[in-house]
């Protein structure tokens, strides 16, 4: 996502009303990946105005239209900081369908790190630290050594679960 998300928005509101509800409406699905229930709890605008303004039944007003490219770049700014890194396999990464999370008010995202390796665990925390992580998830193997040599909060991976189920596969392979 690039910085200009918010200014196709502007560009189409001075287009026309037809161009400014198509660009609105594929700029909160597409780009932003979010529905217009959560894009309006983010922008404080009730869901029947949004839902009024993507359907071309009301024209934005200045203050409403302010307030949609407010959010839009406070979302598209949280891709380019505030953001939680999860450092794990490709099959576990693959298992996060979320990209993003509200959390205790504030939406987050979430940003993938694959690493197969201890040494490319390291490599993927100390990257996601420069690239503005402000906290990071990764396996208990590795976590011990990433809380040594980043200054950013670090949570383990606890799979009890999937532990369970692979005991119990390798144990029907050896019946």
């Amino acid at each position: 996502m690039s910085t200009s998300v918010a200014n196709k928005v502007i560009d189409a509101a001075f287009e026309s009303d037809e161009a400014f509800q198509h660009t609105l409406l594929k700029v909160i699905k597409e780009d932003l990946e979010l529905t217009a229930i959560e894009f309006s709890e983010y922008a404080n605008i009730p869901p029947s105005t949004l839902y009024k303004l993507m359907s071309g039944n009301r024209e934005p007003n200045m203050r409403t239209l302010r307030q949609i490219v407010k959010t839009i770049k406070t979302i598209e700014g949280s891709d380019k900081g505030d953001f939680i890194a999860v450092i794990a396999a490709r099959p576990v990464l693959d298992n996060i369908s979320e990209t993003k999370r509200k959390i205790g008010g504030t939406l987050c995202t979430i940003r993938e790190y694959s690493a197969t390796t201890m040494e490319e665990a390291i490599i993927a925390a100390v990257r996601a630290e420069r690239e503005g992580a402000k906290a990071l998830v990764c396996a208990p193997i590795v976590s011990p050594t990433i809380e040594k040599i980043i200054r950013i909060p670090v949570a383990t991976i606890m799979p009890k679960n999937s532990v369970i189920v692979a005991i119990e596969a390798v144990a029907r392979k050896i019946e």
